[in-house]
């Protein structure tokens, strides 16, 4: 007994096919949808704290506010600053469900995190993404964090866990607050699943955008707590301080 339908017709072979850059509409170089233009003028972040990966004028050093308050997280990855066209092309995944710029986004974070393992980055037990509420999540219908987190787990071949935190509050979107006003709308916002184990492992946060840490700083702290060794935070992209331009 056969499964499928007899199919005579060509099949449509996606690695001998040409891609299309997704920003530009040329013909891609290689088997990632962007092509080397675009890829070479996007807003890579270059030099950034050694903790937190705000951008800093000079290579090699920790930003003021992380020597005066060291976060709790170890060490912050992202490929780029929060400038035009990533913030376009997140805002396009995040908020309009285009998908294709989410997962050519987290194939092209892939590949940084994979080159620092190579240099002295530590490679994490498991990918964790930052939770979201059962309201917001019904209301968009998917999880941005979860699905890159999927994407990097595939690419680096490291196990992901989207059950381990959760988010039993439903608060005021981050966007919309500043820093001080980001933390105390954090306030007991997140909980751990009752059978998450942490206990002597080396986690790594997903999520999108960095902006004050907040988010990052509440959740690593909950981490560290339930006895985790090491938190670091992967994600897209890194907003500069307040006031200051990329």
């Amino acid at each position: 007994m056969r499964c499928q339908p007899r199919y005579d017709r060509p099949v449509y072979i996606w690695l001998k096919n040409n891609h299309h850059c997704l920003l530009c509409d040329e013909v891609a170089d290689g088997t990632t949808p962007v092509c080397m233009a675009c890829e070479t003028e996007l807003p890579w972040l270059g030099d950034h704290c050694q903790r937190c990966a705000v951008p800093l004028p000079a290579a090699g050093m920790t930003c003021g506010q992380c020597l005066m308050q060291p976060p709790a997280f170890e060490r912050v990855v992202a490929p780029w600053t929060y400038n035009f066209p990533i913030d376009s092309l997140i805002t396009r995944f995040k908020h309009s469900a285009k998908w294709p710029y989410g997962h050519l986004l987290g194939d092209l974070l892939a590949q940084s995190l994979q080159h620092r393992f190579n240099d002295d980055l530590p490679r994490p037990d498991v990918l964790v993404p930052v939770p979201m509420s059962t309201r917001r999540l019904r209301q968009r219908g998917f999880n941005q964090a979860a699905m890159l987190a999927r994407w990097l787990s595939e690419r680096l071949d490291v196990p992901i866990d989207e059950r381990l935190l959760l988010r039993p509050q439903d608060t005021n979107a981050q966007q919309d607050l500043n820093a001080e006003a980001r933390k105390r709308n954090l306030h007991h916002a997140f909980a751990m699943a009752s059978d998450a184990s942490v206990k002597g492992r080396h986690l790594a946060l997903v999520d999108d955008v960095l902006t004050t840490g907040a988010t990052a700083q509440a959740l690593t702290l909950l981490l560290l707590d339930a006895g985790a060794i090491r938190v670091d935070v992967y994600c897209l992209a890194r907003t500069p301080k307040p006031g200051e331009s990329p």
